[in-house]
């Protein structure tokens, strides 16, 4: 098979940042992707109906420049805090405004100071959420620093989620960018409400590629990827067809100032390159044919949305492709994830 023509993707998992960050970075999606889910993550973070509705339109005015005419939807969540009104949340969802809400434990990633705590105080949120059939999207590691940060995702499994969700029965849950063999099996060990979503990135780079022979911190993201066996975990869920596992790219744009650096920020920025880079990963598993479910239908399907109508086509080249390797932004030049391999597949419609 040399060219491939798929249901237009969706990606359910993205960072579109804020300013001139949005304005730089959000047609690398739009160019491929028809809807994705918006993570809230700014500073300040989206706590409210009438945030998310303002954001959405920054979203659309940064398009309307750089692309005009873009088909593309942003789907907003809003950012649960211990301070989180269940009204505003549900009222939010009923209104069109959010399709979601997002947990980051505080402290578990970028800019997730103002995360949860103390679970106990959002369960009624919780509660509501289950009632009224608002999805929860969720950052499934422990912050507790006795935890080795490659056990954090399993802890996380056992000590928050599993207990929310047997206190909370009805909660639609998405297990955002799981990383390890054990969300793989947690998942697949539950047949309602609960699904999960798997990165371009984790698909492809296990620790080994961001430590071996130097630290590559344009491969450093949170959840950290983690031993091989889980990165094939994931590869074996992604591609066998099982509608529990689909696409969230988690791409995480980061100017190359705050990358290389000390301390760098925790991203891959792949927006740009994903549809050919799991084409090839697809094909290289035999199952090319099973790429259009994981990135247009499982997850329009487990949100209760409609699949859509447009479509993208991919042709197979003689030669390599080659993406650029940075995209330049008013916030500083912006690094494309590197697989580490030749890539055939390209974006022609």
């Amino acid at each position: 098979m040399t060219r491939l023509t798929l249901t237009r993707p969706d990606d359910f998992h993205l960072h579109l940042r804020d300013g001139a960050m949005l304005d730089g970075i959000a047609p690398e999606t739009a160019r491929d992707f028809a809807r994705a889910i918006i993570m809230p993550n700014l500073v300040p973070p989206v706590v409210t109906g009438a945030q998310a509705s303002a954001y959405r339109d920054r979203i659309a005015a940064a398009l309307d420049k750089s692309l005009p005419g873009a088909d593309f939807t942003p789907l907003m969540t809003l950012y649960l805090t211990e301070e989180t009104d269940p009204a505003d949340v549900v009222a939010a969802h009923q209104a069109g405004i959010v399709t979601a809400v997002k947990l980051y434990p505080a402290g578990a990633t970028t800019n997730s100071a103002s995360g949860v705590r103390d679970f106990d105080k959002v369960a009624p949120v919780f509660e509501a959420m289950a009632k009224a059939g608002v999805p929860l999207c969720l950052h499934g590691e422990v912050t507790d620093p006795e935890i080795d940060i490659f056990d954090r995702e399993a802890v996380f499994i056992d000590k928050v989620l599993d207990p929310i969700r047997r206190q909370h029965p009805g909660l639609r849950v998405i297990m955002e960018h799981v990383t390890t063999k054990d969300a793989v099996e947690y998942v697949r060990a539950h047949d309602r409400d609960l699904a999960a979503t798997i990165t371009t990135h984790h698909l492809i780079i296990n620790r080994n590629s961001l430590l071996v022979g130097g630290m590559r911190p344009h491969y450093f993201c949170l959840p950290v990827a983690k031993r091989e066996l889980h990165r094939q975990a994931l590869v074996e869920a992604a591609t066998s067809g099982d509608a529990r596992f689909f696409l969230g790219t988690d791409s995480a744009p980061h100017s190359d100032d705050r990358k290389e650096c000390e301390c760098c920020a925790a991203g891959c920025f792949t927006a740009t390159n994903t549809m050919p880079l799991l084409a090839q990963i697809f094909e290289r598993e035999g199952v090319l044919d099973r790429l259009e479910a994981f990135t247009a239908h499982f997850g329009a399907d487990y949100y209760g949305l409609a699949r859509n109508n447009g479509t993208l086509t991919l042709e197979k080249q003689a030669e390599p492709v080659r993406f650029p390797a940075k995209i330049e932004t008013g916030a500083g030049p912006v690094t494309v994830f590197d697989p580490g391999f030749d890539v055939y597949w390209k974006v022609i419609a």
